[in-house]
């Protein structure tokens, strides 16, 4: 076995951290006892040092079932077991513990922080950030100030090798993952030094991700499942209706969701039959076509579906008080509800609201569309955010495809 931290020290080191980080008693009284059978495992075994290989070891024998078999869900006595072993890796490759993400509740900043993330948040929405852009940034942002609380470390005092540390801890994620995160530590550290709160402007010692950059592919759902994603809507009931308009207005004017949200009635001009909003994304004004399918399906719902409420929003839930739906609702229960019963297979991949607005940009490629025009219609700033679709036109590819022989055949020859 290779040599590693003395077993008995990392268990009193982790017990130590805790105590510092003010876990209650009784978490630590679980953590203490569940630790006292890692030792007794481990003396049996005249096992002196900690590894991940003993680890993955003592839990398989003590609970019989691999790690990679873990039943679905996991019951919470083995979640519990997984969350005191991680502890003991955490705390050797990086000398704390972090503490479990809380779901419920909003987040609440460490004390030194919560000045200089709120003076943040505030440059976010100064500079135009849209809220969902907003939302991302911030939750790759706690992780970083989550780990300088751990180790005591003020905004003034960040140094190199804090910033070397935390990137440690960000092994295992996927690099498009990192690079993003740690793209959001250098945004944050510029604001530091730009307001005062850091001497230095440490952007720059924020260690470089060497990865390729690649585009994922659009998941693109074809024309027929459209229509039978459509056709399983029930249109006789007011929530049937209400669904029907909404994947409407994704698959022939490829909004995407949170402008369906905020979708107002007065953005509805019926004389003149165009939609006219501000889109939550870059918050440009665009006026959309109100076809007469999207248009007869909004007046459905809105004399025969929609509940009566004050809100001025199209859509709302259907259950009272028939509020709006939550800022960060994707609808994705949505489409997975219908898709069900419309009984489609779907290739691999996502395929979810905003799959229908990749699925119009590409139908409107195949019809020889020019990229601004298709661009315009997205709402991209520039045509280079549209040009990803090129990669999803098969039919193009294919007409454009070369014998490779007939090529090598009537090439010059190399001189």
């Amino acid at each position: 076995m290779d040599n590693g931290p003395a077993l008995d020290d990392l268990v009193a080191n982790v017990l130590a951290e805790l105590l510092r980080l003010q876990y209650s008693a009784g978490s630590r009284t679980g953590y203490r006892r569940f630790y006292q059978r890692v030792l007794a495992y481990a003396r049996a075994r005249d096992i002196r040092e900690y590894s991940e290989a003993f680890a993955r070891q003592f839990f398989e024998d003590t609970f019989q079932v691999k790690m990679r078999e873990l039943p679905q869900p996991v019951p919470q006595k083995l979640c519990l077991a997984l969350r005191y072993l991680r502890c003991l890796g955490d705390y050797q490759l990086h000398g704390t513990v972090f503490r479990r993400q809380v779901k419920k509740g909003p987040y609440q900043a460490p004390d030194a922080y919560r000045a200089v993330l709120e003076a943040f948040a505030r440059e976010c929405d100064r500079r135009g950030y849209s809220a969902l852009a907003a939302r991302s940034r911030w939750n790759r942002l706690r992780a970083f100030v989550d780990y300088l609380a751990t180790q005591g470390v003020a905004p003034e005092a960040i140094s190199g090798q804090h910033l070397s540390n935390y990137t440690a801890t960000l092994m295992g994620y996927h690099p498009k993952t990192v690079a993003a995160m740690l793209t959001n530590v250098r945004t944050f550290l510029r604001f530091l030094c730009s307001v005062g709160y850091h001497r230095f402007d440490l952007s720059g010692a924020v260690p470089r991700l060497r990865s390729r950059y690649y585009e994922r592919l659009p998941s693109v759902w074809p024309a027929d499942s459209v229509r039978r994603l459509l056709g399983a809507i029930d249109r006789g009931n007011p929530t049937g209706k209400r669904d029907y308009a909404i994947i409407l207005l994704a698959a022939r004017l490829g909004m995407r969701v949170g402008d369906i949200k905020a979708l107002t009635l007065a953005a509805l001009h019926w004389e003149t039959k165009t939609i006219v909003l501000v889109q939550q994304k870059n918050r440009r004004s665009t006026t959309y076509p109100l076809l007469d399918d999207i248009g007869w399906a909004l007046i459905d719902y809105l004399q025969h579906g929609r509940p009566r409420t004050s809100s001025p929003y199209v859509f709302v839930r259907h259950n009272a008080p028939f509020e709006p739906f939550a800022q960060y609702a994707n609808f994705h229960q949505l489409i997975t509800k219908y898709n069900r019963r419309a009984g489609i297979p779907l290739p691999g991949g996502a395929h979810g609201m905003h799959s229908l607005r990749h699925t119009l940009a590409s139908a409107l490629l195949e019809q020889h569309t020019p990229l601004p025009v298709i661009a315009e219609i997205m709402g991209h700033l520039s045509t280079q955010s549209t040009q990803v679709y090129l990669h999803v036109d098969l039919e193009a590819l294919r007409r454009c495809a070369l014998d490779p022989e007939e090529v090598l055949t009537c090439a010059d020859p190399i001189t």
